[in-house]
């Protein structure tokens, strides 16, 4: 049976603390040898997730900005992608909002709500806050559907998202942000749509896994055959009601390495 891998990115393939996916050797070299699709399925932007390909060595289809979008390298693996949209190099399924509307929202009630987003924010303060270097800051300020930000009062939340309900918006908690984004998208949505894709394109059922820490990976992890969640950096566990889920022993990179050598 043919296989997809679905991938949360910081403090899952990623070290929360440096980024670096190096203990994750092994299970790269065994996805790319069994030629399995190891898709991308984070909050982060097009640009950085195709700057990061770059430094795995990996080109591949991805999912940007929590559920936004599944970006396919043209000709992948030979398919015909020519009923999808094109966009630059590759071809694209859009399942959020576009970044405007997202934007008109955010500078309505970003200041009765105590936001501060990664727009309005300089690259010293982005730098500061995430640990990104400036070419990672330049890549994630290059967004296409959502708006991270920082809630500086906690209290607000939930009138913040009853308010984005009214724009057909929703607000969901990542590893160092908030995000806005469309109602009707999440990793979820994105996942189901995909392995919907790659079932028609290879005509024949496929077996998925995913991998995830955080509280928006939840839907993720609900909608593929062996959902599996990474030791964060603090020695916790995202709580979950999946069923069936499995948990790696170690952090990061590390746990990645673990659980995908265990299923593939």
């Amino acid at each position: 049976m043919k296989r997809l891998i679905f991938t949360d990115l910081d403090g899952t393939f990623l070290n929360h603390h440096n980024y670096s996916f190096e203990e994750s050797f092994e299970a790269l070299q065994k996805i790319k040898a069994a030629g399995v699709p190891l898709i991308f399925t984070t909050s982060k932007t097009k640009a950085e997730v195709e700057y990061l390909q770059e430094k795995v060595g990996i080109s591949e289809p991805f999912i940007v900005e929590n559920g936004a979008a599944l970006f396919i390298p043209e000709g992948y693996q030979g398919f015909d992608l020519s009923f999808l949209e094109k966009y630059d190099d590759k071809r694209i399924m859009v399942f959020g909002k576009s970044y405007a509307k997202v934007l008109e929202f955010y500078r309505r009630y970003k200041e009765r709500c105590s936001m501060a987003g990664l727009s309005d924010m300089s690259d010293e303060e982005i730098v500061h806050l995430t640990g990104l270097n400036q070419r990672d800051v330049i890549h994630a300020k290059q967004r296409d559907f959502t708006e991270p930000f920082i809630l500086k009062d906690k209290t607000k939340l939930e009138a913040l998202k009853k308010s984005a309900h009214t724009y057909e918006l929703k607000i969901t908690k990542g590893g160092r942000f908030y995000h806005i984004m469309s109602k009707f998208q999440d990793k979820g949505i994105a996942v189901i749509k995909t392995i919907e894709l790659f079932e028609d394109l290879y005509h024949e059922r496929v077996s998925s896994i995913a991998l995830g820490d955080s509280e928006n990976d939840i839907a993720m992890l609900e909608h593929v055959d062996i959902p599996i969640v990474i030791k964060k950096y603090d020695g916790s566990y995202l709580e979950t009601n999946v069923p069936h889920i499995q948990k790696s022993s170690y952090q990061g990179s590390k746990g990645w390495n673990e659980m995908v050598l265990k299923y593939v």
